[in-house]
């Protein structure tokens, strides 16, 4: 199952996603409020997005799964893993945060101009579609909310074996704060893929399923 990042939604996920499929079922959702799904009128908290992916297994007639989380994405799988462990077998965070020293909207802004040199214009234009179906007032409200979560205080309550991918060059994810997140986690292990920045999912997808597929005990 794939989780997508701060207000952009799934159809960036789709390469990797689909490289998946050629061994298991893979799904994509866009979660409420984001993408092409409906648009609650109140901003959904992290717990109650946690919990809607929860009815999406439902809704596929899933019990538990692998996740595969982006980013804002890796924090509400960090929140899904609290409150609904029966519900998780294996988890892979790819460029999770928020890094605790760089908890201010500027500072986050500035590194995200920096990461863009790392990944193909394509997503910039596809950020830009799935921000404007959001909404201005969603996409503010969406970034004061994951600058106030602290995924740190979840992380050492995962109980499932949990993968931290890096870009190498993914200024939002310092390699002191991937390394803390994956030393937090009881069953944490941390990747690293040269060259590439916060995307590297979306940026080199053949390369992000060739470092997680092993992980997900996936057949190559």
């Amino acid at each position: 199952m794939f989780v997508h990042g701060l207000v952009i939604a799934s159809r960036y996920m789709l390469p990797a996603a689909r490289l998946l499929a050629a061994q298991t079922r893979v799904l994509a959702v866009d979660l409420p409020g984001y993408g092409r799904s409906a648009k609650p009128h109140h901003l959904l908290r992290i717990p109650e997005l946690a919990d809607a992916l929860v009815e999406f297994l439902d809704a596929n007639g899933l019990v538990r799964a692998h996740w595969v989380g982006n980013s804002f994405g890796c924090q509400i799988i960090a929140e899904l893993a609290v409150r609904h462990p029966e519900r998780i077998d294996r988890i892979v965070l790819q460029g999770p945060t928020v890094d605790a020293s760089a908890r201010r909207m500027g500072l986050q802004g500035r590194r995200l101009i920096a990461n863009s040199r790392y990944e193909p214009a394509s997503l910039t234009a596809i950020s830009l579609g799935d921000y404007w179906r959001a909404g201005l007032r969603r996409a503010f409200g969406t970034a004061r909310m994951a600058l106030a979560d602290r995924i740190e205080d979840k992380m050492p309550r995962i109980k499932a074996p949990t993968l931290i991918v890096r870009g190498e060059h993914d200024p939002l994810v310092p390699m002191r704060w991937a390394r803390y997140l994956a030393g937090l986690t009881p069953h944490g292990e941390l990747r690293v893929i040269r060259g590439w920045g916060h995307a590297v999912h979306y940026a080199a997808p053949g390369a992000f399923v060739d470092a997680v597929r092993p992980f997900l005990r996936l057949p190559s």
